[in-house]
């Protein structure tokens, strides 16, 4: 659709809506470009005028390479603590056999007499 020079308006709750989309993640400054026919610059300005995160100024970078870092990260970090949890659980499983060996060769209950 070509532009013969006239201006177009676009309705307030349509830009709204849009912003809104935009700030979900759900569409893009050039999806909304393409779709609608309007220019980046215009979409930016209304970003601008609207969206939250656009007025506060916050920058949201998601990146892949820090974001697979970081889950690599995540990964080590659970497998070392799986494997501190599993020293540990063979630690009480060890002392408890400690105690009924000692109780048995004792003839007396331990664990009640701590208790």
């Amino acid at each position: 659709m070509k532009n013969n020079g006239s201006r177009r308006y676009f309705d307030l709750e349509l830009k709204l809506d849009l912003v809104r989309q935009i700030d979900r993640g759900d569409l893009t400054v050039s999806d909304v470009s393409k779709i609608y026919e309007v220019s980046g610059t215009a979409v930016r300005k209304w970003l601008s005028k609207y969206s939250e995160l656009y007025r506060r100024k916050t920058t949201v970078i998601v990146e892949k390479k820090s974001l697979s870092k970081k889950n690599s990260e995540l990964r080590a970090r659970i497998a070392d603590l799986e494997r501190s949890l599993g020293q540990k659980q063979l630690r009480i499983d060890y002392l408890e056999k400690v105690v009924d060996v000692a109780s048995d060769q004792l003839g007396v209950d331990i664990e009640k007499k701590s208790k």
